[in-house]
């Protein structure tokens, strides 16, 4: 029970000093927790070798199962909070380093030693097995800090909003492999009994869990703010890492400015590539076009600024209804159109759906407000995004032309929407 309150008690001190080198990092220089985190490393590699206390489950190294797990989550955290071209910086400053400690102990090898008064001669053995150890792990520390970015990026597709699962999963892993790969070196080296590989995992994912409930505990309440947007990078981090918060800021460049929406020129590409996708597997793809009516009345009446939140509103309540493969855009000023991957009658339902939640939502019911809308589908017949536009805005015309307030979308081939040309008028 001591060794397990000592060992969480290491850890919590580690972070601790860490994340508050890192938190005045804009005041006393980023450098000042690189150094702290690269010091460590001779300590974390000689008490992994030969420093371990008895815990239930095996015997454990806090070099290694809190130094070096430790070290793992402030890698991530400099990674999450600046970029991958400063996380590198530490990496490749341990590895080389560590290189060239080898280097040179096989230069100071060829040297004659003298023998000191008392006889002492110094022990070239023990810095030759550390000297390994310490570059094996230093390697293995440059693979762990790919991986665990990778990782955590290609996690945050599934779990963006769920941090703590992220982060987890991420350091979980990595100290897995990692586990795996310096007990084999250790083995080999100095004899580590496969009593210290599962007692050394064991401690890990406990780390792990500590770690990161530390992280996202400090994440939420001293780093609240945005991630800077990343400087270009030219190395294998470039290669192999692509940045969240660049796809963030793509994602956003994308998107209507009032309604956060996707806009006109998403619709463009990603429409067309939706049908093609569509005649490629011959999965459904319908296109609904919502027009709000009598929308320059509101304007008119209550001003334009309740015309903005009347358009906030309802671009709120569309992203309620779609589902997570569905997309929404605002293609113009009271115009909406989703794509959706429903079946052109499911589509119409849906459409009606929509109409009637405007009417009833609370926020827009004050206004008397409706939509009109026209859906179309992928066909035989309308094979581009041009084609299911061009008759979802015919029907959309024929919804507000007999009256508003409904949703036209008769099956696709249908005689009235193939056979007649549709000319819209400048104002509905």
């Amino acid at each position: 029970m001591l060794n397990s309150f000592l060992l969480l008690a290491e850890a919590v001190v580690y972070f601790s000093v860490m994340v508050t080198l890192f938190r005045f990092r804009k005041r006393i220089g980023l450098g000042v927790f690189v150094c702290a985190l690269g010091v460590m490393h001779f300590l974390e590699t000689y008490l992994a070798s030969v420093f371990y206390v008895a815990l239930p489950f095996g015997m454990v190294s806090p070099g290694s199962a809190v130094l070096f797990s430790g070290k793992l989550v402030m890698l991530l955290l400099l990674y999450m909070k600046e970029d991958a071209a400063t996380v590198r910086q530490p990496i490749y400053g341990l590895l080389l380093g560590n290189t060239l400690m080898v280097g040179l102990v096989l230069l100071l090898r060829m040297h004659a030693i003298a023998e000191l008064p008392d006889g002492r001669l110094p022990d070239i053995g023990f810095i030759d097995e550390m000297g390994w150890l310490m570059v094996w792990g230093t390697t293995l520390l440059f693979v762990d800090a790919i991986l665990i970015i990778l990782l955590y990026e290609k996690l945050g597709r599934t779990l963006r909003k769920a941090q703590f699962a992220r982060i987890l999963i991420s350091v979980a892993c990595v100290l897995t492999f990692d586990q795996a790969g310096f007990f084999a070196a250790l083995h080999f080296v100095a004899g580590a009994p496969i009593a210290v590989f599962f007692g050394g995992w064991f401690a890990k994912m406990a780390a792990a869990l500590a770690f990161s409930g530390m992280l996202v505990a400090y994440l939420r309440w001293f780093e609240a703010r945005e991630i800077s947007v990343p400087r270009g990078l030219t190395d294998i981090f470039d290669t192999l890492t692509y940045r969240e918060r660049y796809e963030a800021l793509v994602e956003h460049v994308g998107r209507d400015g009032l309604t956060g929406l996707l806009h006109r020129g998403r619709f463009d590409s990603d429409g067309e590539a939706a049908v093609q996708a569509s005649l490629r597997t011959a999965r459904p793809l319908s296109l609904l076009i919502i027009d709000v009516d009598h929308f320059k009345s509101i304007n008119d009446r209550f001003g334009h600024a309740e015309g903005d939140k009347v358009l906030k509103a309802i671009a709120a309540l569309l992203g309620e209804m779609t589902g997570a493969e569905d997309q929404v855009f605002r293609i113009g000023g009271e115009e909406f159109a989703i794509l959706s991957s429903r079946p052109h009658s499911v589509a119409k339902l849906f459409g009606e759906s929509i109409r009637n939640a405007v009417k009833t939502s609370a926020t827009t019911s004050r206004f008397e407000l409706t939509v009109s809308a026209g859906v179309s589908s992928v066909s035989e017949t309308t094979r581009s995004l041009a084609d299911i536009f061009a008759l979802a805005d015919q029907r959309l015309y024929r919804a507000k032309s007999t009256g508003r307030d409904r949703v036209v979308g008769e099956p696709v081939g249908h005689e009235a929407d193939t056979a007649v040309a549709w000319t819209k008028p400048a104002q509905l």
